[in-house]
């Protein structure tokens, strides 16, 4: 279909047909529908890669319900896909469903009331209870075979539901490219990207202090750390030397005492640089543990020496590892101390004081030292209360443990400068949007202090696809996995044997185990280019669409999603995985925190669609640039509908008027020959060179802004100073004249709106052409380049101030606009008289105004207005 905006070929049309009402209402409705059946969206794999703009879509975690800020983010992508479709690109635009991992257990948990215990024999017949138990406690405990199963099953109902809200919202997805992260297509890719960078040495399998969150008993990674204030208290505690004297130190954990490997200061702090080397034993247990030195620690805080434990924090894991200390752990990954006294706690009263803390809680163990404590004299004074950092799982509720446990890893630069300097140069080949979000990326790199760990003990995920070999005693050989064949994949160490073994020897002497971890929902997700574009099961189609043009995501996961992206790719295809990354903001509530469903302050979208429709909704959105973080606006949305009705009505003006292809295509500019027209078709030039010059920078609330102010501009000034011209004879050429302004700024205002106002647009596009808007071009700024020199933008801007100055007066008058004005005087700069003599006899209509005195002057103003004899007396 041609661009009339370009004065080329008329655009296939058909008889005009406004309705007499036009509305709103219906509209998502009908042209979604119409949207699929038509295929308007369609993606075509027969393209060369140089027509393709490909984007991975984010895939919502589909565990629940959506909130007004997936509105707000998926709009924004959505803009540029339709812009980038409307200038010629075959736009690669799928949709996936991130359905794995532990959102969608404990949605699954809550909702059917069950837990998963792998000690339960498989039931086919089981069912949920018709009210789920509301202690989870008394939760029922199923088989891992059908506690999947259950989340299979809501995972795929609740993708239903949003999948219909996605398309009420007017997403110009390819509904046929849709993925889940849980499916065997996805499965399959994760396990094969896993199994190469375990060939590559790229993933490793290791027994370190791990991050541990007690209640859902799984490894936690670094990048899904979040620190929450809690309240808690130093304690100042004494340690005893072997002189009688005591070493003082002050700790929020002392629970973690029997933990102790060592005390560490600063090596310059003179306070204690005599006593390095020497040992020192632990209150109440008595263990001998050494003083020693190391950077990290701080002279200014407390006593300025620390109590190692294994583990308390992060800084006890670089302590251990640098000063290569022994490991003492008490703490177990659920949560309580050991139940057995230590082998390192030797003496009688320290196995007595252990006895009372053994299989304890943290909380309970914590109460229980610090009396004790208190009894043997070893805590100094009162505790000081405090509130600090804690590390949280980010969707844990307890603080994080740090314990020891075997787990694979990903090499992400975290112990590695050069894979880190690379990973950097990586982000480096990507364009930001906005720029300064590059430094996220990199400041993220910048901290890492180890490797990605990536298996996770939970149940529904992708397997970590190995087994071991067992020996004749039973022990598994951890250096040596095996591996599956690839065409084998997706497999289930858990449920199938390993190659070359029947399930018989599953767990017998010179037997096999099956990996139990499964994959961190990351390690899957961070493979959406390689799962939707095809990667090791169509190369064809991933040539075509890899790298990927656009990563859209919230600047929140730069750390997660971003990042982990650009590992895989970086490893798996040497390259980027896009070209470039579109941050969005957050959404906040009128407190301005952040929305989120953790913290009750939502709006359900549904809502917001049934009270003010789809294209208000995407108007607020898309008028946020890209990395801000915008209020949830209801004023805005109720200006986007304003604006969506208005141009319902403005193009039935239009249409009405008579106005056919006929009024613009090839040689239409020849019939503009009115100044004003003239002026409105050169405004309309600059708006669209400056809209497509944004939307190229993806600045496409800069591009909304500009087509706004015209179409204002169109209906308000424009509109009310042509009304009389526009109704004349056909046969006029002042009529012609503005009939094919009129046209060919509607046509073009139609196709700059279309990215924000999908329903509107394709509305009024029907009343009067054949296809969807949606696949017109878009209006190119050259396809006016034919207008005469005499095209002067100001006229318009100039009449419009007069018109409006006229206005005003007969409001102070207090007389009904249609009144006649039979003198009034127009002063102006010496550059807008002349453009309002151009202009004056449209001025004069429109003012109805007898006789307008135009004089050279100072800024524009209107004076001596007279109005008509009859009107003073019927206002007085």
């Amino acid at each position: 279909m041609a661009d009339t905006a370009q004065g080329t070929d008329t655009p296939s049309s058909h008889p005009v047909s406004v309705p007499d009402k036009p509305a709103l209402e219906g509209l998502e409705d009908r042209l979604s529908r119409q949207w699929r059946e038509d295929g308007t969206y369609t993606f075509d794999r027969n393209t060369k890669r140089e027509a393709v703009y490909s984007i991975d879509t984010p895939p919502p975690t589909a565990s629940g319900s959506l909130h007004v800020g997936h509105m707000f983010s998926y709009t924004q992508t959505d803009v540029m896909a339709r812009f980038k479709r409307m200038n010629g690109a075959n736009v690669f635009y799928p949709m996936g469903w991130d359905d794995n991992g532990l959102p969608t257990e404990r949605r699954v948990q809550n909702y059917y009331g069950v837990r998963c215990d792998p000690s339960v024999p498989y039931d086919p017949d089981y069912r949920p209870p018709a009210e789920p138990a509301k202690n989870q406690r008394d939760f029922d405990a199923v088989s891992r075979r059908t506690f999947i199963a259950l989340c299979e099953e809501l995972a795929i109902e609740d993708e239903l539901v949003f999948e219909n809200l996605f398309s009420t919202l007017g997403l110009s997805v390819d509904w046929q490219l849709t993925y889940r992260t849980i499916d065997d297509t996805s499965r399959a890719v994760s396990q094969r990207a896993f199994l190469q960078n375990l060939v590559d040495g790229d993933a490793y399998l290791a027994e370190a202090p791990t991050l541990w969150d007690v209640s859902f008993r799984t490894a936690v990674a670094q990048a899904e750390l979040e620190d929450r204030e809690q309240p808690g208290a130093y304690h100042r505690i004494g340690f005893h030397a072997a002189d009688g004297t005591r070493i003082r130190i002050e700790t929020t954990r002392p629970e973690l005492l029997p933990a102790c490997v060592a005390l560490v200061a600063h090596p310059d702090d003179e306070r204690y640089k005599p006593l390095f080397g020497t040992t020192v034993t632990s209150p109440l247990f008595g263990v001998e543990v050494e003083i020693k030195a190391h950077p990290l620690a701080k002279p200014d805080k407390g006593s300025g020496i620390a109590m190692v434990c294994t583990f308390g924090d992060l800084t006890d894991v670089t302590w251990w590892r640098e000063l290569q200390l022994p490991t003492r752990a008490v703490v177990g990954r659920d949560g309580r101390l050991r139940s057995e006294t230590p082998e390192w706690i030797t003496t009688a009263e320290g196995a007595a004081h252990y006895a009372q803390l053994a299989g304890k809680t943290i909380f309970s163990a914590k109460e229980a030292v610090v009396a004790l404590l208190r009894d043997s004299g070893d805590l100094e004074g009162e505790p000081t209360k405090v509130v600090h950092p804690v590390n949280f799982y980010e969707k844990g509720d307890k603080p994080l443990e740090i314990v020891t446990s075997r787990q694979w890893y990903i090499r992400n630069g975290g112990r590695d400068a050069a894979r880190r300097d690379a990973l950097i140069e990586r982000g480096r080949e990507v364009e930001f949007h906005p720029a300064f979000m590059r430094s996220r990326y990199e400041n993220w790199i910048d901290g890492l202090n180890g490797d990605w760990l990536v298996s996770r003990q939970r149940f529904f995920g992708v397997p970590v696809p190995v087994w071991y070999r067992l020996g004749a005693d039973g022990e598994p050989d951890y250096e040596d996995p095996i591996r599956p064949a690839l065409e084998a994949l997706p497999v289930d160490p858990v449920a199938e044997p390993a190659p070359g073994y029947e399930e018989s020897a599953r767990n017998q002497p010179h037997g096999f185990i099956g990996d139990n971890d499964v994959l961190d929902t990351w390690a899957t997700s961070s493979l959406t280019p390689q799962i939707v574009g095809g990667w090791s099961r169509d190369e064809e189609l991933f040539a075509t669409v890899f790298p990927f043009d656009l990563r859209p995501q919230g600047h929140d996961i730069i750390r997660t999603w971003l990042f982990s992206t650009a590992v895989r790719a970086d490893a798996l295809q040497d390259s980027i995985p896009w070209k470039h990354a579109a941050l969005s903001g957050w959404i906040l509530d009128p407190d301005r925190k952040k929305m989120s469903k953790s913290k009750g302050n939502v709006v359900v979208p549904t809502d917001v669609l049934e009270q003010f429709g789809a294209d208000a909704v995407r108007y607020w959105a898309a008028s946020a640039k890209l990395g801000a973080d915008t209020a949830y606006e209801v004023n805005q949305m109720k200006i986007g509908r304003r604006l969506a009705i208005k141009l319902l009505n403005a193009s039935k003006f239009v249409l009405n008027l008579g106005v056919t292809d006929a009024s613009i295509g090839a040689g239409s500019l020849d019939r503009v020959t009115n100044a004003l027209d003239l002026s409105l078709l050169a405004q309309l030039r600059s708006v669209t060179e400056e809209a497509t010059a944004a939307f190229a920078k993806y600045d496409y609330a800069r591009a909304l802004q500009l087509t706004e102010s015209f179409f204002w501009t169109f209906t308000d000034d424009y509109v009310e100073l042509v009304k009389d011209r526009a109704y004349g004879a056909t046969d006029d050429p002042g009529t012609q004249s503005v009939q094919t302004a009129l046209a060919t700024t509607l046509d073009a205002l139609l196709r700059l709106f279309a990215p924000f106002l999908p329903f509107a647009t394709e509305e009024v596009w029907s009343w009067w052409r054949a296809g969807s808007i949606h696949r017109a071009p878009w209006p190119e700024a050259a396809g006016l380049a034919g207008l005469p020199d005499s095209a002067d933008a100001g006229v318009l801007t100039s009449v419009a101030l007069a018109l409006g100055g006229i206005r005003k007066a007969k409001s102070e008058a207090k007389v009904k606009q249609r009144t006649q004005v039979d003198t009034a005087v127009v002063t102006a700069p010496a550059g807008q008289v002349a453009q309002l003599r151009l202009g004056l006899p449209d001025l004069l209509a429109a003012g109805n105004a007898k006789d307008l005195r135009i004089e050279e002057g100072g800024p524009l103003t209107v004076s001596d207005v007279e109005l008509a004899a009859e009107s003073v007396d019927q206002r007085s």
